[in-house]
């Protein structure tokens, strides 16, 4: 299981690298203004779209169906298990390739058809020159969409079969020709010609998994639209469906208010987000350890056992990034975007967000807490409470603050999630908080009061004093936490 873990994560992280790259070389040759902030109106439901199906709603509602098909087959004394795939399997995969295929088609074509209105809903703010110019680039930034539906069921299969690696190249493949083309192209890249590559990054992310298909035994002749198979998935989907919609919708608020706040704002969000997903990235791996060793807890007792010890790992974890993250952003935008202009308010919101990736890894851990004992109802109640209270703060603090505005709404949003799901899960006296708070708490304060003032003016001193303090930091809270150490039952 750590094995595959790792590979997975290793691979992810090449994903994510390759969106970072793709961020920089955006801001880099255009400048964090109104061009790129246009562009990346644009790209708003395109990438949430990409973003929804990568986070496995589709694979998590898709696996059991696939594996009931196979169950189905072996009722009615059918192939063996060591197979790749069985009849009633390959006709399953056969109808909803159709059916999604054609789902995600219609999707390109509401997208392009509609691009007037979706920009106008996603970027009010813009110039009536701006909009002009992004309605264009999502007409043709729609038709990447259709690849990512099929990528998304055709991982099903391969994942129930534990081959996550090619099926986690996606992202890569998504961002590699925008990254190339960029990195060509520099100041002459243009905005049809960067949409042109994510049509073609849409569909290498299909075409990379269709010789996997074709040996699962799908052909063309499979490929038939089926109503009752589609509805049995729809209904799988719903509540995965609900809670990502929650994290996109508040997304699409930020980027709504950003709209107004001046050029450069969206992107310097979509920069601050794209950096703090890297330690991120860690922290969801730890977490799908910890899932599956509670899982195999039948007992309560002993999932909270082994809840005190993912906490300890958890913090020890995220809070020495949080203080690297502080004490090196301004060293970040200075060597990421020398001499581009309104790259500068990068730094500040990173600080806000390298406090909310702490407490974003508690409510992480304590969502999989809950859904090891099969509630996934109150982790969702509870990411709609703080996502409520992140979009009814957030008009008010951005129009008060600023972009930092809208950064302090976001970790608002994120504590009171964290607050409720420690309350309503019946943690309060069972599981101690008071350590992981105080140990945060005045490790970032230091950080970010004492440290962050006298930081040397060089870049690389900023990074070898911020690589510094996490290492100091790592020590400290493993002294004090014990992360190794079993918790009692």
């Amino acid at each position: 299981m750590l094995g595959a873990a790792g590979l997975l994560t290793l691979v992810t992280l090449t994903g994510l690298a390759a969106g970072l790259a793709r961020e920089w070389l955006l801001v880099a040759n255009w400048g964090a203004g109104a061009r790129a902030d246009a562009f990346l109106i644009a790209m708003f439901l395109p990438e949430a779209i990409r973003t929804v199906l990568g986070g496995g709603v589709i694979s998590s509602a898709g696996l059991a169906l696939w594996q009931a098909h196979r169950a189905t087959q072996a009722a009615e004394g059918g192939a063996a298990n060591h197979e790749p795939s069985t009849a009633p399997q390959r006709q399953w995969l056969g109808r909803m390739s159709a059916s999604l295929g054609l789902i995600g088609l219609g999707l390109a074509l509401a997208l392009s058809l509609g691009a007037p209105l979706w920009v106008w809903i996603v970027g009010p703010g813009l110039s009536p020159e701006q909009r002009h110019t992004t309605e264009g680039v999502l007409r043709l930034l729609a038709w990447s969409v259709p690849g990512m539906w099929l990528h998304a069921l055709w991982s099903v299969p391969l994942q129930a079969r534990g081959r996550f690696v090619l099926a986690g190249l996606g992202s890569l493949l998504y961002n590699l020709p925008a990254v190339a083309y960029m990195a060509w192209a520099r100041h002459g890249a243009t905005e049809m010609g960067l949409a042109w590559c994510f049509v073609a990054g849409g569909a290498a992310m299909g075409l990379l998994l269709w010789p996997s298909m074709r040996r699962q035994g799908l052909a063309w002749a499979d490929w038939r639209p089926h109503l009752a198979s589609l509805k049995e998935l729809v209904i799988r989907l719903g509540p995965l469906l609900g809670s990502a919609g929650v994290g996109q919708g508040l997304m699409l608020l930020e980027r709504i208010v950003a709209s107004y706040l001046g050029d450069g704002v969206v992107t310097v969000l979509n920069l601050a987000r794209k950096l703090v997903n890297l330690p991120l990235l860690a922290l969801m791996a730890v977490n799908q350890v910890l899932l599956g060793l509670m899982s195999r807890r039948a007992d309560g007792t002993e999932r909270l056992g082994v809840l005190r010890q993912g906490m300890a790992l958890v913090t020890t974890v995220s809070c020495p990034a949080a203080v690297g993250l502080l004490l090196s952003t301004q060293a970040l935008v200075a060597l990421l975007f020398p001499k581009v202009q309104g790259a500068q308010v990068l730094g500040p919101v990173l600080a806000w967000y390298a406090v909310s990736l702490v407490v974003a890894s508690w409510n992480l851990l304590l969502g999989r807490y809950n859904h090891a004992a099969g509630n996934t109802r109150l982790p969702f109640e509870c990411e709609l409470a703080g996502g409520l209270a992140q979009a009814l703060s957030l008009p008010l603090l951005a129009w008060t603050f600023g972009v930092q505005g809208m950064a302090a709404a976001l970790l608002l949003g994120i504590v009171v999630n964290g607050g409720l799901l420690w309350w309503r899960s019946g943690l309060w006296g069972r599981v101690p908080l008071w350590p992981h708070l105080a140990g945060s708490a005045a490790l970032l304060a230091v950080a970010g009061l004492l440290l962050a003032p006298g930081l040397p003016a060089l870049p690389l001193g900023q990074l070898l004093w911020a690589t510094a303090a996490g290492a100091a930091s790592l020590l400290m809270l493993a002294a004090l936490l014990k992360p190794w150490k079993p918790s009692p039952a």
